[in-house]
């Protein structure tokens, strides 16, 4: 049962006004109170809508809040304590609103996946305490707090994106100099004037936001520097950099000074793809304007959303220009070496490549520093995994760096583009975390915000949180198994019982589209995305099939997905309904098989009456059972011998390779990892999207070896839920030894594998008490009841 907790607190802003505010809006809070000692206590529960920046005595402490929807509107809880001193402090904030009403685009909307109300607020509650808990002043958001309405920042259009909203053109002259410091004069700022009442006052009825606690650990921030200067124009000692020199010291150039009238710019290396906030100093420059354009990668020609292959050689500059969307920030002029002027844009960028454009007005500018504070999920790397596959430490590291960026606080696919979370990404990026890491917080979160999303027909969003609603209804089945992935690798009965309601829900509204023993033509406006294919780019994605009824694919998804139902509902006790399931599922395959089963091609067909075949119709029909067995492994051959398939691309490749598995057929995989090893010769440090579009250069699905290599080049998966018992199977692909370190709900497993002198030789440890099954590639199986475990088996075997 969740702790009852008492609201004190007001919500507060400028106004009220009733009706839905159509605008971006800005406003500055400050709370000012005197301390006899250093040494007080001083916790507060805080958030906003939309966004916050939180200050005590002009240091920056947090900002927030986590992602949530109209149910569940989290709120922070942070020790302010130790930013305190003796005598006069203030805490600070700085809260942006995005309009719910989207008249003027998504541009001012800011980013999509932030959810918003029809009006603003900020909301703080704590007061300060004595070392013995005495409550010495309250200092929740009510009437006494100040506020200052801030006009400083204009929206940009959103050109080179989708749903991150437009970029920010600031006045710096705007923003009142010192605002967040403790001895700034905020006499003149009025007080709010009409404080809504907490929430403990309203009698049952529901304001906008839902006050409950932040369900993840906040985000990192780490300070950064550039590591080099790619290009520069105007500036002394690092003009015309030619693109074959070697990296020029970024920090050499600070503090650039431009006289007046000036102009210069500059195109700087992160060293790798990041995301974060960017931090800009300047002193002096009244009249001057800096502009910071953010880019994946140099590409030919101009940035299109739809992608082509533009860029070549990420970092080669020669013939390439950056292209992006770009913060502008005048500076007000007040600052000093001292005490120089900051800007930080409120939204979070991701970017590989900064150009830096500098204009000096009538008085010199000075560029004191550019740094950026990078920003995610506190994923700790507990895992590892390399073998004798000498890009393997490089596919390792690229892909944990695009886990990294894509997880914030949602999962997200792209964190340039959209910065949305979408289910089918989340399925994966959810077992990437539990393999790295051992980590299930955000995957818990994110099991709930789409339970969150349902429909009242029994659907789930495809994107959520997200103010652009969405359905993709084979996204939702993804979600039924995203629930069943955390079942097997934590074993929490709880949780399971928890969705099921919203697992019948999805599962019913396949059922009632069944016509004929096949789920039938799914119907507009929905959107029957697939994959991104290269012959499937006029439907976007989604089998041309399509267009003539039932889809194979979308039929075979949702009997894999009514068997892991099944699994589902045997854990919370209710076999009837898993075997209601488990027959619905033997219902469809044969309806499957009847109607898309080519006998002379031996494949099964796109849809039941078109001549169309892909290899996803047959990587759903051996997941979905039905091709099983010596069958299935021949499907699976006939497929991989079949170039002119429509080809799984990185999105689909997860559960590829999860048929190839199932079929023995997983030495296969060395070969498709090409494209992969592809990208590390084109200097990436992220996986693109897809090799089809290459829209992103950043992109959470393709980021498989973090699953690949524990779960299958080591063979460590759950052989019971929660790894009660573990299963280790290494399935080699081409390499003569693998070795790393996999965490689970019950402690490390270590394996070491070797290919040599004819035999396939194991080394492992599981935790004490953990039972283990040790499955060798010639198929031999054994169980250990001690922790270290050794093997071995022919090499003809391990190699056939």
């Amino acid at each position: 049962m969740e702790h009852r907790h008492v609201w004190t607190a007001c919500w507060i802003w400028p106004d009220h006004r009733g009706g839905a505010e159509r605008t971006q809006r800005r406003t500055l809070f400050r709370k000012t109170f005197d301390s006899k000692e250093a040494a007080e206590e001083l916790t507060v529960e805080v958030t906003a809508d939309s966004k916050y920046r939180l200050y005590v005595n002009g240091n920056f402490v947090l900002r927030g809040p986590c992602k949530g929807d109209d149910w569940s509107h989290y709120y922070d809880t942070v020790n302010l304590a130790p930013y305190l001193r003796k005598g006069r402090n203030v805490i600070a904030a700085e809260v942006v609103h995005y309009p719910s009403l989207l008249t003027g685009g998504a541009s001012d909307g800011g980013p999509l996946s932030e959810w918003r109300s029809d009006a603003g607020g900020f909301w703080l509650q704590g007061a300060r305490k004595a070392k013995d808990g005495t409550v010495l002043e309250a200092l929740d958001t009510d009437g006494s707090w100040r506020l200052l309405p801030c006009e400083a920042v204009a929206v940009q259009k959103e050109t080179h994106t989708l749903f991150v909203g437009g970029t920010e053109e600031v006045q710096g002259s705007l923003v009142p100099a010192g605002w967040r410091e403790a001895d700034y004069d905020d006499s003149a700022w009025p007080v709010c004037a009409k404080p809504l009442e907490p929430l403990d006052r309203l009698y049952g009825q529901l304001l906008p936001w839902q006050l409950k606690p932040r369900p993840i650990p906040p985000m990192r921030e780490t300070d950064r520097e550039f590591s080099r200067v790619m290009r520069a124009f105007g500036i002394e000692g690092a003009a015309n950099v030619d693109a074959n020199a070697q990296p020029n010291d970024v920090g050499g150039l600070f503090p650039l000074e431009l006289k007046a009238g000036e102009s210069a710019w500059l195109e700087l290396d992160a060293g790798a793809l990041t995301t974060g906030y960017p931090q800009l100093q300047v002193w002096g420059g009244t009249g001057g304007r800096v502009e910071l354009l953010y880019a994946e990668a140099y590409e030919y020609g101009e940035q299109r959303h739809n992608g082509g292959n533009r860029k070549a050689v990420r970092d080669d500059p020669e013939g390439k220009a950056l292209h992006g969307n770009a913060d502008r920030y005048s500076p007000a002029g007040w600052g000093s070496p001292e005490v120089p002027e900051t800007y930080e844009p409120m939204g979070r960028r991701a970017f590989r490549f900064v150009r830096v454009d500098i204009r000096a007005g009538d008085e010199p500018l000075t560029l004191a520093r550019l740094s950026w504070r990078a920003t995610g999920y506190p994923l700790q790397e507990a895992g590892t995994a390399r073998s004798s596959d000498p890009q393997s430490e490089a596919m390792w590291r690229i892909s944990l760096n695009t886990l990294q960026n894509c997880m914030q606080d949602t999962f997200e696919d792209t964190p340039y583009y959209e910065q949305m979370q979408y289910i089918m990404d989340a399925k994966s990026q959810a077992l990437f975390a539990y393999s790295v890491s051992g980590d299930d917080r955000l995957g818990r979160k994110t099991i709930h915000d789409f339970h969150s999303s349902l429909l009242p027909s029994g659907m789930l969003q495809s994107r959520y949180p997200s103010v652009s609603r969405q359905v993709i209804p084979g996204f939702a089945l993804f979600w039924v198994q995203m629930v069943r992935d955390h079942y097997a690798h934590f074993g929490d009965g709880a949780l399971v019982r928890r969705y099921l309601p919203t697992v019948d829900a999805v599962l019913g509204w396949f059922e009632r589209l069944t016509e004929d023993g096949l789920v039938g033509y799914i119907p507009e406006p929905y959107w029957a995305f697939v994959d991104w294919v290269d012959t499937w780019q006029s439907t976007a994605g989604a089998p041309p099939a399509r267009t003539s009824g039932a889809l194979a694919a979308y039929n075979l998804m949702y009997a894999a997905s009514l068997n892991q139902g099944a699994e589902l509902n045997e854990a919370a006790g209710r076999r009837d309904t898993a075997a209601e399931y488990r027959a619905r599922a033997r219902s469809v395959n044969e309806a499957v098989r009847a109607a898309c089963y080519d006998r002379e091609s031996g494949l099964f067909r796109d849809g039941p009456t078109v001549p169309m075949y892909s290899q996803h119709a047959q990587i759903w029909a051996v997941l979905a059972g039905a091709a099983e067995g010596a069958e299935a492994t021949r499907l699976m051959e006939r497929m991989l011998a079949r170039p002119d398939l429509a080809r799984a691309s990185f999105s689909m490749s997860h559960f590829l390779f999860r048929a190839l598995a199932m079929t023995g057929l997983y030495g296969r995989t060395a070969e498709l990892w090409q494209p992969w090893k592809d990208q590390i010769a084109l200097g990436l440090t992220a996986w693109v999207e897809d090799p089809v579009q290459q829209r992103s250069d950043c992109h959470g699905w393709s980021a498989l070896p973090l699953y690949e290599y524990p779960a299958e080049t080591l063979g460590v998966q759950p052989e019971k839920p929660g790894f009660a018992a573990i299963r280790i199977a290494p399935k080699p692909a081409g390499q003569e030894w693998a070795e790393g370190v996999v965490p689970t709900r019950q402690g490390e497993v270590r394996v070491r594998w070797d290919i040599k002198d004819g035999r396939f030789e194991l080394r492992a440890s599981v935790p004490a008490g953990v039972p283990a099954v040790v499955v060798l590639p010639d198929g031999t199986a054994r169980e250990f009841a001690q922790p270290d475990i050794a093997a071995s088996c022919p090499l003809n075997a391990a190699v056939g």
